[in-house]
């Protein structure tokens, strides 16, 4: 059975607060934080206090990822365009670069699949012309 998001918490990062700091210690290129300055660290990390747990541990699992495999927000939406192949339309890449975070991630996990299923297409059709031309 799945565990409760505050079982997750608990169990992954001991409580709330340490999930919090976790996710503040995340890069700012990754997480992007408030540019008022009037909005300070300790504000900033109250708004996450304040909200809930699944959605913590959503930001710090995508947080994470792209930090560890593209290392910024910017190289993300670069790994976009390479796979949709649109590298040079600036308009295009003006206007990912103002989505969240979480929406780039879905984007390019679903591109990446894409990408596998039609090259697994491809893998079976050269297999069955293989086959085809030995008998």
């Amino acid at each position: 059975m799945k565990k409760s998001p505050l079982a997750q918490v608990k169990e992954q990062f001991g409580s709330k607060e340490k999930l919090v700091d976790a996710l503040i210690g995340l890069p700012a290129s990754v997480i992007e934080r408030p540019a008022d300055e009037a909005e300070d660290k300790d504000a900033f990390r109250h708004r996450l206090l304040v909200a809930s747990n699944t959605k913590l541990l959503r930001l710090h699992r995508v947080g994470k990822s792209v930090s560890d495999r593209w290392g910024s927000k910017e190289k993300l939406v670069d790994a976009i365009l390479d796979l949709r192949r649109r590298s040079k339309d600036k308009d295009y890449r003006s206007k990912l670069v103002t989505l969240p975070l979480g929406k780039l991630f879905d984007q390019v996990s679903s591109l990446e699949n894409a990408a596998k299923r039609v090259a697994g297409h491809a893998q079976a059709q050269k297999a069955r012309k293989a086959a085809k031309k030995s008998a």
